[in-house]
């Protein structure tokens, strides 16, 4: 006869059972839920597409109203951030030393902090760094790769005249083809809503390093959507301007460098120092790599894109925008900190790079105004060599740091390293140039012009503005109503375009 359970023992059992219908009930309550969320995206969408890329947004407004929702938000700029908040605010009017250190290239003219992704094309007409084209007197200054991360069109426009035709037309060429802004097809297949980057330089970039985009991880691909824009590239001088990604030597500054300095490349000569500039464009995928969010596997969507729990449904938030906005479903999914000491944190940090990054302009600035006064007394190109270098090498770590958005939190490490090896680049070129301008019998202060505000800057680099936004207001009263017009009449879009 079986001995019977002491009374402790029964207890001991029924505890354990009910632990156990507690776990499996969370787990088909995951479950439950989880179909649930699966059913209402894809098994009750009334719209099947055939392609996989559909320009118009709106077309998925009735089947994924809450993502269309949210996403139409991007089109709010109320959100204030100590630094980089959802406004447009003019770079070059709070640090107009910016100027003299991007004089001879467009970013000189016309420098703001980027808004939403509803706002990309009416930025990208607005500014002047795109010209007038089609005005009298303006000017044509970009290439048609200059849409490639502007909408859904794009895409289309590339398997519909093909990339390097794409790439090689004018700017102007596609403006009446590009009116859906950064929507659902850049990011998504619209057969299936599978995530898949519709850019083909990223598959490029790393095919040619021996990889395959279309094998990464789900978690990875949450960040290459991203990568496929916010990424440093360079377009192919001789090859009708072609989109290419500097990945072969690595995603670090001095690997892209590298590469660049490999192939003898840049993207124009500073017409005070003369020296051979790299523009760095926008590397966010490559800095976020190098900090510690990135390296513990947190993708770029799970920050600026948290998810959103609805009852039994929960989806992404497609109001892409600074994780400070929402700190209860970014940061603190992980941290238990309060609210406030996160977002002090995050300023912290921030504060300590964008302070040395001043000091660092202010270095660079004045390093290629006395870079021009030594070539201006007579200094001759082997003289100067050493002090090229160095401002080439300066203003590559110098813009490759900022020029990524939000990178002092990102990497604040990272951009710190950069930023300091800019300032002693930048340093050494004047201590060159007190050498080369003492050889040819000047050894006193060189002078220095007033560069404290945008107007004077500018005005010192030689650009005639009041001209400049003449022209590009012009263009957008006559040209820009004509392309819209146009693409009306094609039936380009749905709703109102941007």
């Amino acid at each position: 006869m079986a001995k019977q359970l002491k009374r402790w023992q029964g207890w001991l059992l029924f505890g354990g059972a009910m632990v156990i219908v507690f776990v499996l009930g969370l787990i088909v309550s995951s479950l439950l839920e989880r179909r649930a969320e699966v059913a209402s995206v894809f098994n009750n969408r009334r719209t099947m597409f055939n392609d996989s890329i559909v320009s118009q947004n709106e077309k998925f407004k009735e089947d994924f109203p809450r993502e269309y929702e949210t996403w139409s938000m991007t089109e709010d700029t109320s959100f204030v951030s100590l630094y980089n908040g959802s406004r447009e605010v003019d770079i070059l009017e709070k640090q107009p030393a910016i100027c003299v250190i991007w004089a001879g290239y467009a970013f000189s003219q016309n420098y703001n902090t980027p808004r939403g992704h509803r706002h990309c094309l009416e930025d990208l007409r607005k500014i002047l760094r795109t010209g007038a084209p089609g005005v009298e007197g303006g000017k044509e200054m970009q290439p048609g790769t200059c849409w490639t991360c502007k909408g859904p069109d794009v895409p289309r426009l590339m398997r519909e005249k093909g990339i390097g035709a794409f790439y090689g037309a004018k700017w102007s060429d596609w403006g009446n083809q590009v009116m859906n802004t950064v929507g659902c097809s850049d990011c998504h297949d619209a057969r299936t809503m599978e995530l898949r980057p519709a850019r083909p330089a990223l598959y490029e970039a790393w095919q040619r390093v021996g990889k395959d985009v279309r094998k990464a991880r789900h978690q990875e691909m949450r960040s290459l959507v991203c990568a496929q824009c916010h990424t440093e590239y360079y377009f192919e001088k001789e090859n009708n301007n072609y989109l290419h990604f500097p990945q072969e030597k690595g995603m670090t500054c001095e690997a892209a460098e590298a590469y660049y300095d490999s192939i003898g490349f840049y993207d124009y000569i500073h017409p005070l120092s003369k020296t051979p500039i790299l523009k760095a464009q926008h590397p966010g995928y490559e800095m976020s790599l190098q900090g510690i969010h990135a390296q513990r596997g947190v993708s770029c969507a799970d920050c600026h894109m948290p998810y959103i729990q609805e009852g039994g449904i929960k989806y992404t938030d497609h109001h892409v925008m600074s994780p400070l906005a929402h700190i209860d479903r970014t940061c603190q999914t992980c941290h238990r900190q309060d609210a406030e000491t996160l977002r002090q944190n995050v300023y912290e940090r921030q504060k300590k790079v964008y302070d040395f990054a001043v000091k660092v302009n202010s270095e660079l600035a004045y390093a290629h105004i006395e870079a021009k006064f030594a070539w201006d007394k007579g200094a001759t190109e082997p003289e100067m060599k050493h002090v090229l270098d160095d401002l080439r090498k300066s203003q590559w770590r110098w813009d490759y740091a900022l020029a990524s958005h939000g990178a002092a939190f990102h990497a604040p490490q990272e951009v710190m390293r950069l930023l300091a090896a800019a300032m002693e680049y930048a340093k050494d070129a004047r201590l060159q140039v007190a050498k080369v301008v003492a050889r040819h019998g000047f050894t006193g202060d060189i002078p220095l012009p007033d560069i404290s505000t945008k107007a004077k800057a500018q005005a010192y680099i030689g650009l005639n503005m009041p001209l400049l936004k003449q022209k590009k207001q012009e263009f957008l009263k006559t040209v820009v109503p004509v392309w819209i017009e146009k693409a009306r009449q094609n039936k380009r879009f749905i709703a109102q375009p941007m």
